[in-house]
């Protein structure tokens, strides 16, 4: 069975994720972090094939917090999932209709290579499921 994690503040938006896997002819496992700071730990026991985070405007689901992009600091998650688990694709959902500017940045974000994927919140479950099954 194939694993992923889910880490949103939305968590009627991650409890639908779930069900639809839990009700489809998927073999996926859904595994929801509490918080952001449960993300890398939830990655390191249960090896997902994707993590999937929403970026909304709000601390800490801002996508440069989601990414450590701005702060030399602190790592990126990116690269802790990826030492954790190699194979692990990383994918971000944003609601593009509120989110205009994280999305764009999320649109960047594919485009140089940080993340794996990109998907909005206005898409169906089921296309969110081929999708993350696609991957």
């Amino acid at each position: 069975m194939k694993k992923i994690v889910v880490d949103m503040q939305n968590f009627l938006f991650a409890d639908s994720i779930a069900t639809a896997f839990k009700n489809s002819d998927y073999d996926i496992a859904v595994v929801r972090a509490e918080s952001p700071r449960d993300t890398i730990e939830l990655c390191r026991v249960f090896k997902p094939f994707v993590l999937l985070m929403e970026v909304t405007a709000y601390t800490p689901w801002l996508l440069c917090e989601r990414m450590k992009l701005r702060d030399p600091l602190f790592p990126q998650i990116r690269d802790e999932v990826k030492a954790v688990c190699p194979d692990c694709k990383i994918a971000l959902i944003v609601d593009s209709n509120t989110e205009k500017q994280a999305a764009k940045d999320i649109r960047d974000a594919k485009k140089n290579g940080i993340i794996d994927q990109f998907f909005y919140g206005s898409m169906t479950a089921e296309y969110l499921m081929d999708q993350i099954y696609a991957m």
